[in-house]
């Protein structure tokens, strides 16, 4: 059982330790590789001369999550109470209406629909989703409630109005890459896609000191991570075979009776591997669960299971391997001299 404690307090010692960082560092990341860290955000001024056909470009990017354009902003006000708060109303274009809550089936009354946020509708007076909203002269249904992803925060208090337009002009393109690495990359290339008449009333805001940031955070705990559980392996490995080592030597005399009755070396060696194997296994099981639950009581981050799952693997390996040099020696002593030991 001397081995199952060893691998059980060397287990609890890695998820305490490195453990307690890679959760953190995964916390931290999913942070850093949100939606909102993954957008580049394109404004066009008037006369920029950037339409909407740049979409159907753009799709064909594969590191492209989502990419959307919107209109210029407009005033609306709810059509019954004309004097009341005005909220920006915006015509958007995408391909992926079902990313912004709006489903692709609409009614085709040839009136645009207007999809509002919670804020918006709160301060049109429209808590229900149900009347009109008066944009300019034209009056527009109110299509429901809209969904928006935490990236278009920026344009809140939210009303969107979808349109078809493949060349109107626009005044945002939006676009999520689908990783914060991707994110220069793609910048780089829509912004050669495109064709403005005038380049210089185009802008572009990336999230890229994000993505540099995760990059560090990325390197630095993984680099910290590795080495401690190289260093706990070692020494696991090391007290394991001293363990064994000293097992052997105390039981040399039921080796030896095992080889004077027949068994083979690959025999003792087996015999030992498989026990340390076994005791190990359970000191793993031990081990995980007493650190989850102490993680989970303590509240400290918890890695994913697939960390925990691989440490333990290694441990179990680390000292099943170290016993393997203790067992060839018990395997090789001189059955006939071991019995005769007092």
């Amino acid at each position: 059982m001397l081995t199952a404690l060893i691998v059980a307090g060397m287990l609890l010692a890695v998820m305490f330790t490195t453990g307690r960082t890679v959760g953190a560092e995964q916390r931290v990341l999913a942070t850093l590789d949100s939606a909102q860290t993954r957008t580049i955000l394109i404004r066009a001024d008037d006369g920029a001369g950037v339409r909407t056909d740049v979409l159907k470009r753009i799709a064909a990017l594969q590191q492209v999550e989502w990419a959307g354009a919107f209109g210029r902003a407009t005033d609306g006000v709810n059509a019954d109470l004309p004097s009341g708060e005005r909220v920006p109303v915006r015509a958007v274009y995408t391909e992926d209406l079902g990313a912004l809550g709006i489903p692709t089936a609409r009614s085709t009354s040839g009136t645009p629909d207007v999809w509002l946020s919670a804020d918006a509708a709160r301060e049109l007076g429209l808590s229900a989703y149900a009347g009109a909203v008066q944009v300019g002269k034209a009056t527009w249904g109110v299509g429901g409630e809209l969904d928006a992803p935490t990236y278009l925060d920026i344009f809140e208090p939210l009303a969107l109005a979808p349109s078809e337009d493949g060349n109107a002009d626009i005044s945002v393109l939006l676009i999520v890459a689908t990783e914060s690495r991707y994110v220069s990359a793609v910048a780089a290339t829509v912004s050669s896609l495109l064709a403005p008449e005038d380049p210089g009333k185009v802008s572009l805001e990336t999230s890229s000191g994000l993505t540099q940031l995760k990059e560090v955070v990325q390197g630095q705990l993984g680099t910290f991570s590795r080495g401690l559980v190289l260093a706990l392996l070692a020494v696991t490995a090391v007290l394991i075979g001293s363990v064994v080592y000293g097992l052997v030597t105390l039981r040399r005399r039921d080796f030896g009776r095992r080889r004077a009755l027949g068994a083979s070396r690959a025999v003792v060696v087996w015999l030992i591997l498989g026990q340390t194997f076994a005791l190990s296994l359970l000191g793993a099981a031990i081990g995980t669960a007493l650190a989850w639950i102490l993680l989970t009581v303590l509240r400290d981050p918890l890695p994913d299971w697939s960390f925990t799952v691989a440490v333990s693997v290694l441990l179990v390996l680390a000292a099943t391997l170290s016993s393997l040099l203790p067992a060839v020696v018990a395997s090789r002593r001189d059955p006939v001299r071991e019995l005769r030991v007092p």
